[in-house]
C-alpha cells in the first residue's frame, strides 16, 4: 500500500497503558492552523513511502512483545485503502487503535462493523458549532458529520477516548468546558496541549505555549480518569 509515511516500532505514549507500534498515513481534509504534522497534511507526496512489507516484518518480529498498533496521520479515514490496510495488519494478530478527527463517519461505521479496529481516539477540535469548529479545523465544517462520528463511537463497544487540544486564543477553558459538557461522562476525555513548533500556519509558531501551572489546572478540572497520552502525533 502506498501512503504509509512513517513507522515507529515501539512507543509507550501513543496508546496509553500499552506498548505499541505506530503507522503514520499521509493526507487530511482539515487544515488546523496549530497542527504540527504539516507535511503529512499538506505535502504527503513529498514524503517517501514506508514499505508495507517492512511494517509487517517489524510487527511479526515483535509479536508477543507489543500490545497493539496505532494507525494515525494525518487523517487515516481520508484514505479509501484504510480497510484493506487494517485487514492486512489484523493478520499479525495484534490489536489496532485508530486515531481520527471524526470527519468520515461512514468509514468509522464500516471499520467498527467489520471488527477491523479495537479502539478509537477521536480528536474533538472545538465546541460543536460550525463557526468555532471551522475556525479550529481551518476549513468549513458540517458539524453534523462530527456529531455523527461521536454518536457512532458512543454506541460502539470499542475502547473510545475523546481528546481535545487546548490552543491559546482558540480553545481555552470556556471552550473545553463546553466540549466536555457536550460529550458527557460516558467515555474518557483527555487534553493535549498546543506546541509552537512546525505549525501548519507559521503565525502560530509565534504563539506562546500554555504555562505548566495552567496545564495542570486544566487537566485537574476537565480530564476524566484515564492515563494521559502526550501530543506526539495528533490526527489532523
Amino acid at each position: 500500500m502506498r501512503g504509509i509515511k512513517g513507522f515507529i516500532p515501539s512507543s509507550l505514549i501513543d496508546w496509553p497503558g500499552k506498548l505499541c507500534s505506530v503507522v503514520f498515513l499521509g493526507g487530511c481534509g482539515f487544515r488546523c492552523p496549530a497542527c504540527h504534522n504539516s507535511r503529512l497534511v499538506l505535502e504527503p507526496a513529498s514524503l517517501p513511502d514506508y514499505p508495507l512489507d517492512q511494517v509487517l516484518s517489524n510487527l511479526r518480529a515483535r509479536r508477543g512483545w507489543i500490545d497493539g498498533i496505532t494507525v494515525t496521520g494525518g487523517e487515516p479515514t481520508a484514505r479509501k485503502e484504510l480497510p484493506d490496510l487494517l485487514r492486512t495488519l489484523r493478520k499479525t494478530g495484534t490489536r489496532i487503535k485508530l486515531d481520527s478527527n471524526g470527519s468520515n463517519p461512514s468509514m468509522l461505521k464500516e471499520l467498527i462493523g467489520r471488527r477491523l479496529i479495537d479502539a478509537v481516539y477521536m480528536d474533538v477540535k472545538a465546541p460543536l458549532n460550525m463557526k468555532e469548529y471551522s475556525a479550529v479545523a481551518g476549513v468549513p465544517i458540517d458539524i453534523r458529520i462530527i456529531k455523527r462520528s461521536i454518536g457512532i463511537l458512543k454506541r460502539s463497544d470499542l475502547e473510545v477516548v475523546f481528546r481535545t487540544t487546548a490552543v491559546p486564543g482558540l480553545v481555552e477553558e470556556p471552550q473545553i468546558r463546553e466540549i466536555r459538557d457536550a460529550l458527557g461522562p460516558e467515555r474518557p476525555f483527555v487534553l493535549q496541549f498546543f506546541r509552537n513548533s512546525s505549525t501548519l500556519d507559521p503565525e502560530f509558531s509565534k504563539v506562546e505555549e500554555f504555562p505548566q501551572g495552567r496545564i495542570e489546572n486544566m487537566r485537574a478540572e476537565f480530564e476524566s480518569a484515564t492515563r494521559r497520552p502526550e501530543p506526539l502525533a495528533n490526527a489532523g
